[in-house]
């Protein structure tokens, strides 16, 4: 090039109409660059409030069928909540929190009371938790599943009604910090997930270290979602990836891999909150697992998929805000019968005789079980660019991979919202049967033993019911 001079101490030496052009190609990159975060940000407001849920008693841990008293922590328990306004006034709070499961029974009281205090519809509240098993018990969450007494079931109530209150104020201080912001959407990758059905966990090491492929269907995608404000300072990261935070089995309080993940992007981003959204990770397990220095490597392979999105361009999420909600009632192969009932009174699995006894003792008060669940469905967009369904409970991984090919990039697929129903499996794997989609409703505290074959064609139809309502 002639404008190019020879090197000069191994470094090429610019002429002055060379490096007068580049600075004013950059110049102006970082200008409309800059146009571009100011206009996402024009049209939207957001608030962002952080809250610790660590109990300060001895609630059982959550999980694993078994009485699991606290020892200690390792790192706090949060909730997080992040609120989003459009120009004209349109809102919607996203909650994250690193609780194994919240039951119907308590999410039902917050949406209530944040309808009465703030004016927010069901439809505009979506309420996520990671499914981490080093967290707490909440309400009726799996009700059978511990041989609790009656202390624990008192200080499992108490410990849920200040939830209760601490989440509705939570998204009381996110409201009241709406101020404009950018949001900008990106996506990473990261592939410590394992889809458990198809892989035996003994043998995942060895496969590993061959170089061997594992079976089964995964999602290693991590959306992120960032949220800027006007000066560039990152307030909010939200971020998601489909695996059970399971890789631990103690009895400290922790986050698990999803709580290492955002403590370490907190770190690297002060004053931003960093949230996480597993996204239909029902039938996906971290493996090898069960040390702490393997749940700290998961967490960080998590943070560096986020960070290495965040440094990538990101695509910014124009001004505009739709809604959808509904529940739909998803049927159960067959309610059990009182017969069926007083034959487990006695069975070998205690958690079933457990159930079989609760169940007995509701039917001789009169009560009649239901023939179904009723199953949240969320659609949420974001300007054009950005589609969030919510789904309760443990969907699998099928659902994930199934909206995303069906509505195409910028579609966001939350697992674990509203409710800890059960699993969820899609026709494949209630065919295929096992732990996902077999007999194990029990384990939830449901009157019956299997969902009906048909719950992936409720949900998906309710699903595409609700992108259309919200579809420009």
């Amino acid at each position: 090039m002639r404008s190019t001079k020879l090197l000069q101490h191994g470094q090429p030496v610019f002429s002055s109409r060379l490096r007068g052009w580049c600075f004013c190609v950059l110049a102006i990159a970082a200008a409309a660059l800059a146009d571009g975060v100011c206009a996402a940000a024009a049209g939207w407001k957001a608030g962002v409030a952080k809250a610790v849920i660590t109990p300060e008693k001895s609630v059982w841990l959550a999980g694993y069928g078994s009485k699991r008293e606290p020892d200690g922590k390792l790192h706090d328990l949060w909730m997080k909540a992040l609120a989003l306004e459009e120009a004209e006034g349109r809102r919607v709070v996203l909650i994250t929190s690193d609780w194994e499961g919240v039951p119907r029974s308590m999410s039902d009281r917050v949406f209530e009371q944040l309808e009465k205090q703030y004016k927010l519809a069901r439809q505009d509240v979506m309420l996520t938790f990671s499914h981490n098993h080093c967290g707490p018990r909440l309400g009726d969450d799996l009700v059978d599943y511990y041989p609790v007494d009656e202390e624990q079931v008192r200080l499992v109530n108490e410990y849920t009604d200040l939830m209760v209150a601490r989440t509705v104020a939570l998204v009381g201080e996110a409201l009241a910090h709406l101020a404009p912001a950018a949001l900008q959407m990106g996506e990473g990758k990261t592939t410590f997930a394992v889809n458990r059905r198809d892989n035996r966990e003994a043998e995942v090491p060895q496969l590993l270290a061959q170089g061997v492929p594992l079976k089964g269907v995964v999602d290693h995608a991590v959306p992120v979602l960032s949220v800027t404000r006007p000066d560039g300072t990152l307030a909010a990261v939200l971020f998601g990836y489909a695996c059970h935070p399971t890789t631990l089995a103690f009895t400290t309080w922790c986050g698990d891999y999803p709580g290492f993940a955002q403590l370490e992007i907190e770190r690297n981003h002060p004053g931003a909150a960093a949230m996480f959204v597993n996204t239909c990770g029902g039938d996906q397990n971290p493996i090898p697992r069960r040390s702490v220095e393997l749940c700290q490597r998961y967490g960080h392979m998590l943070a560096v998929a986020v960070e290495e999105a965040l440094r990538q361009p990101l695509k910014p999420v124009s001004p505009g805000l739709q809604t959808a909600f509904e529940l739909i009632e998803l049927p159960y192969l067959s309610v059990v019968t009182r017969d069926e009932l007083s034959g487990l009174l006695k069975d070998t699995n205690a958690l079933r005789a457990r159930w079989a006894a609760r169940l007995l003792k509701e039917l001789d008060a009169g009560k009649k079980f239901e023939s179904a669940y009723p199953y949240p469905v969320h659609a949420w967009r974001l300007g054009d660019e950005l589609l969030v369904l919510g789904l309760g409970a443990e969907a699998v991984v099928d659902y994930a991979l199934r909206f995303k090919r069906e509505f195409g990039p910028g579609t966001w697929v939350c697992g674990y919202a509203d409710d800890q129903i059960a699993y969820i499996p899609s026709r494949r794997v209630w065919e295929e049967g096992g732990y996902e989609g077999g007999s194990s409703l029990y384990e939830y505290g449901r009157p019956a033993f299997r969902w009906s074959g048909d719950v992936e064609d409720r949900i998906v139809a309710s699903v595409h019911k609700l992108v259309k309502q919200v579809s420009p």
